[in-house]
C-alpha cells in the first residue's frame, strides 16, 4: 500500500489520467511441480513417437490494493499409441504483480494476457528441464497467444450471456 494521497485529477476508477499505466513484477515463484514416469524403465525400450497433450490455465486473484497474484498452470501428458502414459508433467508458476493506472475495464485483460506472457518463458524452461531430467527429450512448449485465448473466452462469455 502507498501512503501517497489520492490524486485530485484521478477519475472515479482511481486512474490518474496524467500518469502512465505500469506493470511491475514484485515476485515470481514455482508453486507446484510434479513429474511422473509411470512406466520406467520399460518406457525407454520403445522407439514410438508419443502423442503429447498440453493444457494451459491462467488464474488471477487480488492480494492488496493494486497487487495481484497470477498463476500460470501447465499440464502435459505424453502417451504411446496404445494409450500408456510415458510421462506426465504438471507445473504452476506464479507471480505477484503491481498494476497501477490501468482502467478497471482493462485490468482483467492485463492480468490474463500481459502477466502470463511475462511468466511463460520461465514456465517453458521448468517444463523442459523436468522432462529432460526424466530422460526424455525436453518438451519445449510452443508460444501461447494469450490475447487470442482472452478474446475467445470473452466472446464465449458474451454468447452465453446472450443465451441466458
Amino acid at each position: 500500500m502507498s501512503d501517497t494521497p489520492a490524486t485530485p485529477n484521478a477519475d472515479p476508477q482511481g486512474v490518474d489520467p496524467n500518469a502512465a499505466p505500469s506493470l511491475t513484477v514484485l515476485a515470481q515463484y514455482l508453486k507446484d511441480l510434479s513429474f511422473e514416469n509411470p512406466r520406467a524403465p520399460a518406457v525407454y525400450q520403445s522407439n514410438s513417437t508419443p502423442k503429447i497433450d498440453v493444457n494451459v490455465d491462467v488464474q488471477g486473484r487480488g492480494l492488496n490494493q493494486n497487487q495481484y497474484e497470477i498463476e500460470l498452470s501447465v499440464a502435459s501428458r505424453a502417451n504411446r499409441e496404445n494409450g500408456d502414459a510415458m510421462f506426465v508433467v504438471e507445473a504452476t508458476y506464479a507471480g505477484v504483480f503491481e498494476i497501477v493506472n490501468v482502467p478497471k475495464d482493462q485490468l482483467e485483460m492485463v492480468m490474463m494476457v500481459e502477466c502470463p506472457r511475462l511468466l511463460f518463458p520461465f514456465m517453458r524452461q521448468i517444463v523442459a528441464d523436468a522432462t529432460r531430467n526424466g530422460n526424455f527429450p525436453p518438451l519445449m512448449l510452443e508460444p501461447i497467444d494469450f490475447m487470442g485465448i482472452y478474446i475467445a473466452n470473452a466472446q464465449r462469455r458474451e454468447a452465453q450471456a446472450g443465451q441466458a
